[in-house]
């Protein structure tokens, strides 16, 4: 227990000098820490035809090609902006070729049917960059 406080304190310390030397004021780079990482954003036009269709869907209310689409997304990876459980709801991008449901996946956030609060990740939610129309 004791290792694990100390690991967590060097940890923090280490990002707070970082985070200054990089000319982040620590508080700064808490906030961001605790509001998720999105790695930038992307215009629907610039997103493959596939993830635009999708788009369409939520936009519509389906129906839908997967099972899983519409599921509550969790953010367990906490790279998306906090918010209560059931904010975010995830759903496919189909991936031409895969034999699968693919790793490309949008998720969006707030009521069903909009489209204004939407991420895509085509590494299944190692990254996420925030459509914009």
């Amino acid at each position: 227990m004791a290792r694990k406080w100390l690991r967590d304190g060097v940890l923090i310390a280490a990002l707070t000098v970082g985070g200054l030397a990089a000319g982040f004021p620590a508080g700064a780079m808490a906030r961001e820490a605790q509001q998720g990482q999105v790695g930038g954003t992307v215009a629907a036009a610039q997103l493959p035809p596939e993830a635009v269709r999708t788009l369409n869907l939520i936009a519509a209310g389906g129906p839908y090609p997967y099972e899983k689409d519409g599921v509550v997304f969790g953010n367990r990876e906490r790279l998306l902006p906090p918010h209560r459980r059931g904010y975010y709801h995830e759903y496919t991008v189909p991936t031409p070729g895969a034999r699968d449901r693919g790793a490309r996946r949008i998720v969006c956030g707030g009521p069903f049917r909009r489209t204004t609060n939407c991420y895509y990740s085509d590494d299944h939610y190692a990254s996420f960059n925030r459509i914009i129309e």
